[in-house]
């Protein structure tokens, strides 16, 4: 979005809102307009995840064809703080009934994201059953914004005030506006740079609430903001996706693994937390798992299942891989490159290899051709040894997951190292193969969550 298409935005909605005041007077809908929720109170608690719904953008043009709320709102309803929807018609795409749409489909806040320039369009759209709306500095100046607020407050409605630099920041402090939204994009020249809201957001006093807008599509990314924000409003990213849970679970939590999988109930609190891979043991171990029990776990369960092994016959491994449908062939031994190649050669394209790596005293230096994801973790897995300490070391780590010694006192910080997801086994079990259902929801809230005082504020 250019300042062309800006000015062609707002030229647009003047007239959308000169022929919908004579189309329906406000007159008309106001007496059926209702209070009912609060965007404030969903989004004090760290993070706060406002996951959108967004049809089209003129940067990257229709995102979703197969666009129906209830499926999305049915996937967003699990995960979400609150939920955005975008109302802009010709540019976005969007339409009111939307609101009304989702509304129907859930209790969570529903932002109204459009382009707020009469108050005409607040009436509006909490007709159509928004709780919150966003305000743009970029385009409003001090007394438009303050006849805006007015008329939010006075239908209870929550605003989320949004900037983009410091100048737009310090006019919003000054007329008091206590949601702020730092959008990382640039509306002159599309750019999108996510330092914004490392810049800004320290500049925000500890009582506002701060959003971290636009360009947000990693788990690492979340970790990182999470330094300055008490939230994030992810869309673009969540609509291209084929995958829309997966997605939203892989934002929220990373691409993190239970393994060590034995019973179909673990598989379904595993999958229900959050978790995007269930592994499955296929060597000698406590977890060792028979191929009738992996049958009952992936016939029941839909978890991307990843199958465990160590120097084994590839034969073997293709046996499991075909039966099971396994997602990956986790290496566990020493199997070297022409072994991983020729393993490569043998599986279906769409099976993916993964290599653990061991570690004592120092970070492994090993890599291998045709290996997606590496693990790291000690020599044999599920010893419990915490590897912490020894990662804290600069490393890009943001191809890797992180296994060993992972428990409930330390997942937290594990999470902020910059993985692209956790390998979670023993920490989580009651006795080897056998997990617990309490320990697993724990955790996964840690993943997601962070405590207060890792915000930094001035």
């Amino acid at each position: 979005m250019n300042s062309n298409t800006l000015n062609n935005i707002l030229h647009y909605k003047n007239e959308w809102i000169k022929l919908h005041k004579l189309k329906k007077p406000l007159e008309s809908f106001y007496s059926n307009i209702k209070n009912q929720k609060f965007l404030k109170r969903n989004t004090k608690n760290n993070p706060a995840f406002i996951l959108e719904c967004k049809k089209a953008s003129p940067s990257i043009g229709l995102l979703r064809t197969k666009f129906n709320i209830p499926k999305i709102i049915q996937v967003y309803k699990k995960y979400a703080s609150a939920i955005s929807i975008v109302t802009e018609n010709k540019f976005f795409k969007g339409k009111f009934k939307y609101l009304k749409q989702a509304s129907q489909c859930t209790n969570k806040p529903l932002l109204c994201k459009d382009f707020f320039i009469d108050p005409y369009q607040i009436y509006y759209a909490r007709y159509y059953q928004a709780d919150a709306i966003l305000l743009m500095m970029s385009i409003l100046s001090n007394s438009q914004y303050v006849i805006m607020s007015n008329v939010a407050k006075k239908m209870n409605i929550d605003i989320v005030t949004e900037v983009h630099n410091i100048s737009e920041l310090h006019r919003a402090l000054s007329l008091n506006a206590d949601i702020i939204g730092i959008n990382n994009r640039n509306l002159k020249n599309l750019s999108i740079d996510l330092k914004t809201t490392c810049r800004i957001a320290p500049l925000v006093p500890s009582d506002r609430i701060v959003i971290s807008e636009s360009g947000i599509n990693k788990y690492k990314q979340i970790r990182m903001l999470s330094r300055y924000v008490n939230g994030f409003l992810i869309g673009s990213h969540l609509m291209k996706s084929n995958s829309l849970k997966k997605t939203v679970c892989s934002m929220i939590y990373g691409k993190n693994k239970v393994c060590g999988l034995t019973r179909v109930e673990d598989a379904f609190i595993v999958k229900k937390s959050g978790s995007i891979y269930g592994g499955l043991f296929f060597y000698k171990s406590p977890r060792y798992i028979k191929l009738r029990d992996c049958k009952k776990i992936t016939s029941q369960v839909k978890l991307k299942y990843v199958g465990v092994f160590y120097n084994s016959c590839m034969k073997y491994i293709l046996s499991r891989v075909i039966k099971l449908s396994l997602a990956v062939v986790q290496l566990h031994g020493q199997e070297n490159q022409d072994y991983i190649k020729k393993l490569r050669s043998l599986l279906p394209k769409n099976v993916k290899i993964w290599k653990a790596l061991p570690v004592f005293n120092n970070f492994p230096i090993e890599r291998y051709n045709y290996i997606n994801c590496y693990l790291i973790d000690h020599k044999n897995g599920g010893t419990g040894k915490n590897l912490i300490g020894i990662l804290l070391k600069k490393n890009n780590v943001s191809k890797m997951m992180l296994a060993g010694g992972l428990k409930l006192n330390n997942i937290f910080q594990a999470s902020t190292l910059g993985f692209c997801g956790l390998d979670l086994n023993s920490g989580l079990e009651i006795s080897p193969g056998i997990k617990d259902s309490k320990k697993i929801r724990h955790a996964f809230n840690i993943i997601k969550n962070f405590p207060a005082q890792y915000i930094l504020k001035n």
